[in-house]
């Protein structure tokens, strides 16, 4: 479960990839405000609140300046935009949602790098301190159902 035995990347897309994770991660981040990577990045470093105030504040930089601004120009190529042909509409899109992975994958790397040593193991316990560190407004069910979805 811990990043011991792989980087923050690798344990993100194998948790991501099962059952339920997705929903909750977006759940959590549509419904609540939540940033998915540094949520799955607290679970990942199980990190102390010094460490996890630093998380806060680099996400909160990083979702201002890089990820909102790729984010808002991806969704706004979702729909079509006359007289602009669609397939190359389409074709910026995937090339924007691209970056935006990247910058996800950037921000990952950079927590990582301030995770230092993992604390055990405590999915609940980490989603829990992560949400009162980033704003206090998550609901306990959208995070007991990640906690679940990664057990």
């Amino acid at each position: 479960m811990m990043g011991v035995s792989s980087s923050l990347w690798d344990w993100t897309l194998a948790a991501y990839g099962k059952p339920g994770v997705p929903e909750a991660t977006l759940a959590l981040q549509d419904e609540h405000g939540l940033n998915t990577s540094f949520l799955l990045w607290a679970v990942w470093a199980n990190p102390d609140r010094e460490i996890l105030a630093n998380g806060v504040q680099t996400t909160v930089l990083w979702d201002e300046t890089v990820l909102w601004p790729l984010r808002n120009v991806r969704r706004s190529l979702k729909t079509s935009r006359r007289p602009f042909a669609d397939a190359a509409r389409e074709g910026l899109r995937e090339d924007v949602k691209a970056a935006e992975l990247r910058a996800e994958k950037v921000l990952m790397e950079t927590l990582e790098s301030l995770a230092g040593p993992t604390g055990s193991p405590d999915p609940a316990g980490s989603l829990t301190r992560a949400a009162m560190a980033w704003s206090g407004q998550a609901s306990a069910d959208a995070l007991t159902r990640l906690a679940e979805a990664l057990a």
